[in-house]
């Protein structure tokens, strides 16, 4: 046997399971890591619920300690609660894949209902047993919206955008609508949500969790299952149990006032301003995303704040289906390239992988160890990367607008990006984090998500936040990411050529003076050269390209 029933062991969780009496039950549902809540099952008599704990998916990346604590304990706290319920839970744990203990159980007690895979990986994991027989699939209840509404309105092909899909959704659902028109006259209040943040309206303190004993045996698991990993694991502010996250979802009361305006914010006071951090719940459904539209459809707050949350809410069901009806992009004729590693530069043996992966630019270098916690003499980047390895998180807009802008400009390996993205983040899945990553944070699609990149200098990093006031660099002066602007598009212009939305940027760069230019190529080289070496940038160097 490849696996071990957890309720014959001794330790506080495998001490509250009990075994369940596996005749008696009728109908058994595996439920994956993402899919903790029994909402989305059918309301059926005699069921059984299989929960697995897989060593090997868990050293597939370098994930986050913070995730790994954050998913073992929550399914740990929901086979307690689904059994409190007085619903039947076999909890296995195996060094190998989901597979192997699930054709075991399949043959002991039939085949084994469970819903669509949210991951295309868990998807490709676990089809030889659907294919066999072992599992029978069954359509996912977790989404708000059919495929259908998607594809009628953007279609299977590129270039995909979600304004029609956004309407359709708001229209459907009858979201802030009078009718069929939108409630304030418009669909989209963007325009008054790009505020940036000056001390006015502080923003509430993050929720913070009692850590219970089942916490504590996790937190003490991948301690020593996977000290190698990275990050320190604790689990004070993430939510584990039912009642972590009722509290997680009334934060988001708290928060609505002031979300919209301040939503692409951000500012070294506060790591989350008005954000909710419910992504992680959401995306393991122990908090269900109808759940939360109908907190924000009730509020008593400014439309706009109303509307961009909303439109949050579309958007994650909108990348959902882009990689549905892609197959994660590899429907698609896009260039791409093979990665030299998926370790994302994280020092740590993973098998290798000689799949090619989109790369419409061919950006082919290496993440630096900046991008786990090295300082990089940037004040941007290093508050960023230092929110994500004390939490596993940091909200969207230095996602966009600082980790990916930067890796842009450095011409980082997209795959490899999203690799760290994928282990670095507590709420990343692969069907959210590579839409939003290679989609949109990156140009690894080309045009197929986006109409240009997401890039920008040092201006809008010096609007939008607070890092230039405590930076080594002056932003007007020294800072190199605005050289780094010009210096990426001198090097990909070829590629922009006949993009309209960038027809202003090229102009302006053909009229860029030849020195200029050139000290744009060599601030760009002396970047890449001293993060390589694990060196902070510094602006006394004499080895730095000074006006």
């Amino acid at each position: 046997m490849v696996w071990t029933n957890v309720a014959s062991g001794g330790g506080p969780f495998s001490s509250k399971l009990k075994n369940p009496d596996v005749e008696s039950i009728e109908s058994w549902w595996y439920l994956p890591y993402d899919q903790l809540n029994l909402g989305l099952l059918p309301q059926e008599e005699s069921i059984g619920i299989i929960l697995i704990e897989s060593e090997k998916q868990a050293r597939r990346r370098p994930y986050h300690k913070q995730k790994l604590c954050y998913i073992l304990s929550n399914m740990r706290h929901f086979a307690i609660e689904t059994q409190e319920k007085g619903i039947p839970v076999l909890y296995a744990t195996t060094t190998e894949q989901y597979g192997e203990p699930l054709r075991d159980l399949a043959k002991q007690v039939g085949p084994i209902s469970m819903l669509r895979a949210a991951e295309r990986e868990l998807r490709t994991t676990l089809k030889p047993l659907i294919d066999e027989g072992h599992l029978i699939e069954h359509e996912h209840t977790g989404w708000l919206t059919p495929q259908t509404w998607f594809t009628e309105t953007v279609g299977t092909e590129p270039p995909f955008r979600m304004d029609r899909f956004y309407r359709r959704v708001r229209k459907e659902k009858g979201w802030l609508m009078e009718g069929d028109s939108p409630v304030g006259g418009k669909f989209s209040h963007d325009a008054d949500n790009r505020q940036p943040w000056k001390g006015e309206h502080q923003p509430p303190n993050a929720p913070e969790y009692e850590v219970d004993e089942l916490d504590e045996e996790v937190i003490n698991l991948v301690n020593h299952l996977f000290h190698e990993h990275p990050g320190t694991a604790r689990l004070n502010h993430l939510p584990t149990s039912d009642g972590d996250h009722n509290k997680a979802l009334e934060f988001l009361s708290e928060i609505l006032l002031y979300f919209g305006p301040y939503e692409d914010a951000m500012t070294k006071e506060s790591r989350g301003l008005f954000h909710s951090r419910l992504a992680s719940s959401v995306n393991i459904h122990r908090i269900l995303p109808q759940e939360v539209i109908d907190v924000v459809v009730k509020a008593k707050i400014p439309l706009n704040s109303q509307e961009g949350y909303l439109r949050q809410m579309i958007w994650r069901e909108y990348v959902h289906h882009v990689h549905e009806v892609t197959d994660g992009f590899n429907r698609l004729n896009i260039s791409s390239t093979v990665p030299e590693n998926r370790t994302a530069g994280w020092p740590m043996e993973l098998a290798l992988d000689s799949t090619s992966h989109p790369n419409h630019l061919k950006q082919t270098r290496s993440l630096p160890m900046a991008y786990w916690g090295q300082s990089s003499g940037m004040d941007c980047l290093d508050w960023a990367v230092e929110s994500v390895m004390d939490e596993a998180w940091t909200h969207h807009i230095p996602r966009l607008m600082v980790l990916s802008n930067l890796a842009q400009l450095m011409d980082i390996e997209p795959r490899e990006l999203t690799d760290w993205f994928h282990a670095a983040f507590v709420d990343a899945f692969d069907w959210v984090v590579e839409p939003n990553v290679l989609g949109m944070g990156t140009f690894a699609l080309g045009d197929a998500m986006m109409t240009k990149p997401y890039v920008s200098g040092t201006p809008y990093i010096k609007k939008m936040g607070d890092f230039c006031n405590s930076c080594s660099f002056h932003p007007t002066k020294t800072c190199p990411i605005s050289s780094m602007y010009w210096a990426y598009f001198e090097r990909h212009k070829t590629s922009f050529q006949g993009n309209h939305r960038l027809a202003m940027t090229l102009r302006t760069l053909e009229k860029r003076a030849p020195e200029k230019k050139l000290q744009d190529a060599e601030t760009f080289q002396w970047v890449m050269n001293t993060l390589a070496q694990g060196v902070s940038l510094d602006p006394q160097t004499s080895l730095w390209p000074k006006t």
